[in-house]
């Protein structure tokens, strides 16, 4: 389990096609904190460290995840947004995030208002998820509140340090974004749905 707050933004340093999987290497500042089997979230994309070498260390995406998220459009440079898993008896800051991306988004628009800076985003509303007015999502691995929600788009607020310590200071528009929905509301839509 994750919170969706980011612990730092690090950096794609090697990407190795092994038949549909994908081995990704990161260079991180807490690397030397981490152990092989630990969980790591890469855009809010939970995987499993492999290998750990200096300030280096390796995850392996497979096809499935590959298929439904953004991590197949990395390239070396590319910065990530990074989250180890919460522990339990600490305070909750962000909200409760899997690091299971339900699918992508993608960025439609981008606005400044007086400090604060307003993303949107538009998903396929046939993959049955949705979101709320004030309710949670993540974005690329990141906790944020639902400021307008359409049947197919949402928009969401973020603050001036999240914008700086993330990578939303680098989002497009048309850049493709992980999108993990809102774990209460998933399961009682599906119970709605019985």
């Amino acid at each position: 389990m994750f919170t969706g707050i980011i612990e730092e933004v690090a950096t794609v340093h090697h990407l190795e096609k092994e038949n549909d999987n994908l081995h990704l290497t990161i260079k991180a500042n807490f690397t030397s904190e981490l152990k092989i089997d630990q969980s790591v979230a890469h855009n809010g994309v939970c995987l499993t460290v492999v290998e750990i070498n200096n300030d280096l260390f390796k995850v392996t995406a497979i096809k499935e995840t590959l298929d439904k998220t953004n991590l197949g459009n990395l390239k070396v440079g590319d910065s990530v947004n990074l989250e180890r898993g919460m522990i339990l008896g600490e305070r909750l800051d962000g909200h409760l995030v899997q690091g299971h991306v339900d699918q992508t988004g993608i960025c439609i628009e981008k606005t400044s208002q007086n400090g604060s800076h307003i993303f949107t985003f538009k998903y396929d509303e046939n993959l049955g998820n949705v979101t709320i007015e004030k309710g949670s999502i993540t974005v690329n691995g990141v906790s944020l509140t639902v400021v307008n929600s359409k049947d197919d788009r949402f928009s969401v607020a973020i603050i001036p340090y999240t914008l700086e310590h993330t990578t939303f200071n680098q989002l497009k528009v048309n850049n493709r974004v992980n999108l993990e929905f809102d774990v209460i509301g998933k399961y009682a839509k599906r119970l709605y749905k019985l």
